[in-house]
């Protein structure tokens, strides 16, 4: 009789008796279940060999998105300019916001464009677990595969918006483009390991409690108007409301805020900002992403059970 044949055997015998924990048989034989948590080291290089998978579903999503309506992917880039003039017709001209904000209306798009390209991450990946379990429970591949393409698709949507957002801000401003604007590419990259380890980590929330996607938009607009897309956080907390300097400190390092932050002040002329903005932009990158690769991965065995 084969190994894994005297294995059952004696499970089933170690069953019927209750003589030996099904635990120590299969430490004693070598075995291990099939769907096991791997180290986080081999999760990582699991996650590196599925990369060509991970772009081409991401891509695909984006292609599939508009297939169905007669603009197609036209719609890639439209939706940016009408959600800009929408902004700046509301926020702008009816409800007053520019105050004493030099260049208003780059202003405004600058921070709507960064604030929805989180706003989408997150909320994509909240959902990337939940709507997905017929594929999980099909196939074996590491779940953080999901949340991952989900992240790339709202990376490849923010390309095309962020050459419509650069035109506009030349436009408004009369301002041509700096070598400054070189450094947009870096704010891009530790905002995308924010979003890609905040995504992680609410995929694992929303897998497990159901209410998420209810409580999700409640969250998401608190968060913006928390974070000075609308008004500048200086003026408005500060000067109007004389509270005092920490509270918008404290709002300044909100992830969102620190990265609108950074970019404004790249596209911007003279707009104001922390000195520490980009260590705050560094911080919650780097954070972000560890915790969330780590928090996602402990959860692995149980995505899709249930």
């Amino acid at each position: 009789m084969s190994q894994p044949e005297s294995a059952v055997a004696d499970a089933q015998a170690g069953g019927r008796s209750g003589q030996e924990p099904l635990s120590k048989l299969a430490k004693r034989y070598g075995l291990r279940r099939a769907i096991a948590r791997p180290r986080f080291p081999a999760y990582l290089r699991q996650l590196w060999e599925r990369r060509h998978f991970i772009l081409t579903y991401a891509t695909s999503r984006n292609v599939s998105k508009y297939s169905n309506s007669a603009l197609g992917q036209l719609w890639q880039v439209l939706t940016p300019l009408l959600n800009a003039a929408i902004y700046y017709v509301m926020f702008g001209l009816i409800l007053g916001g520019q105050g004493n904000i030099e260049h208003y209306p780059a202003f405004l798009l600058t921070g709507m464009f960064v604030f929805t390209y989180t706003q989408r991450s997150v909320t994509a990946g909240a959902k990337s677990i939940s709507g997905n379990l017929s594929l999980i429970r099909a196939l074996h591949f590491p779940r953080a595969a999901l949340p991952l393409a989900y992240a790339i698709q709202e990376l490849q949507q923010l390309a095309i918006s962020m050459g419509i957002l650069m035109v506009l801000v030349v436009v408004s401003t009369g301002a041509l483009p700096t070598w400054f604007w070189l450094m947009i590419p870096v704010v891009l990259l530790l905002q995308t390991m924010f979003n890609v380890g905040a995504s992680l980590a609410m995929a694992r929330i929303g897998s497990s409690m159901r209410d998420m996607n209810q409580l999700l938009p409640f969250i998401m607009r608190t968060w913006l108007y928390a974070s000075g897309v609308f008004f500048s956080i200086q003026e408005k907390v500060v000067e109007t409301l004389h509270m005092p300097q920490w509270v918008a400190n404290i709002m300044y390092a909100n992830p969102a805020a620190s990265y609108i932050e950074f970019m404004r002040d790249i596209l911007i002329p003279d707009h104001p900002v922390p000195t520490w903005a980009w260590v705050s932009c560094v911080f919650w990158a780097v954070f972000a992403l560890a915790f969330g690769f780590w928090y996602f991965w402990r959860a692995e065995e149980r995505y899709g059970r249930g």
